[in-house]
């Protein structure tokens, strides 16, 4: 089907990136078509700014004048672009031509899909599925996000298994394209997360009202991850478990709301321990830190929850694994999904 690329955007949120936009936007100017490119810049201080006027004037700057962080710079820099379809791309992805194609022409096709991803493979090692996103994302009952393609730490080797177009609970924020009415009409990204977990809120928001999230395997883009927090970074860890923590109390279904979170925390406290044990510190302080922080604000995140009070019922939602993740990785060392 055809469609005009120029109602694509292709918006790079960037912080401190010089590396990777001198690494990777060639790519991204060279593969996509006509979509407009832009560079949102969180007040960066390493010459990212300089470096595109210089070398890429082609591609639109929109200059944020601090960091807002992921969230509120996307919220911040949409607001300020004119198209039917936005892709929020990591400045650390590289793309090959024709990787915008296959996604927009199923959106076309379908207006109830609100969001899509590509395949997500390593850059480092383009054989295998890349943690942030792999073949598309999935929730366990509890609310833990994984991915066809990643459980936990363990990364599946690209076998053709996931080379298919299949509805999934979320879309990995590394390269996440959705309808900008869409994106708009639901009020953006979730701002007090800053980052992490977003684009997991967001989907389940947009599937509560009755839109779908979508993987295209037709499509691949290839991802660094971790290129502003390393997953061994104690921050990294304290956003994960506070906005995985706000995520679940924010979206669930009353009826479920208690017990999950009952459990979910309980869990949150093991991870903490086995954090102890392991030597890592600081990272379980960041837990204790996550739920402190969580509970300093909860009359923010309960206004929030009565603002964005879900329809139906989790479980039934689609990409939701009825099961624990946690029990099948750890306990029954279950590795790949089509395990689960």
């Amino acid at each position: 089907m055809d469609y005009n690329p120029a109602h694509t955007a292709v918006v790079i949120l960037n912080w401190n990136g010089l590396r990777f936009l001198q690494q990777f936007l060639p790519s991204v100017v060279a593969n996509s078509g006509n979509a407009e490119i832009i560079v949102a810049d969180n007040a960066s201080t390493d010459g990212s700014v300089v470096f595109l006027q210089q070398h890429f004037p082609q591609v639109r700057l929109i200059l944020h004048s601090e960091n807002f962080g992921f969230c509120e710079g996307y919220n911040k820099a949409l607001q300020q672009v004119d198209a039917k379809y936005y892709v929020l791309l990591n400045s650390d992805v590289e793309v090959p031509p024709g990787w915008t194609e296959p996604i927009i022409e199923l959106m076309e096709q379908d207006t109830s899909i609100a969001v899509c991803q590509p395949k997500i493979l390593s850059q480092q090692h383009p054989g295998f599925f890349e943690y942030a996103g792999a073949g598309g994302g999935m929730l366990d009952v509890l609310g833990y996000p994984f991915c066809r393609g990643r459980l936990f730490e363990t990364l599946e080797e690209d076998l053709g298994q996931y080379n298919d177009v299949q509805e999934v609970f979320w879309a990995t924020g590394a390269c996440m394209f959705v309808r900008a009415e869409v994106f708009h009409g639901l009020g953006g990204l979730e701002p007090a997360f800053f980052a992490h977990m977003e684009e997991i809120d967001f989907c389940w928001r947009a599937k509560n009202v009755g839109f779908k999230v979508m993987y295209n395997g037709h499509s691949r883009v290839y991802h660094v991850g971790g290129g502003t927090l390393h997953k061994s970074n104690p921050r990294k860890t304290y956003l994960n478990f506070r906005n995985g923590l706000a995520l679940l109390y924010k979206n669930t279904p009353t009826k479920e709301l208690i017990s999950s979170i009952m459990l979910r925390v309980l869990l949150d406290w093991v991870a903490a321990l086995r954090m102890i044990f392991a030597g890592q510190h600081k990272d379980a302080r960041a837990v204790l830190d996550a739920h402190t922080d969580l509970l300093r604000n909860s009359a923010y995140w309960r206004r929030r929850r009565r603002e964005q009070q879900p329809k139906g019922s989790f479980p039934q939602q689609s990409g939701v694994y009825d099961g624990s993740i946690v029990w099948k990785y750890f306990i029954q060392q279950k590795r790949v999904v089509q395990d689960l």
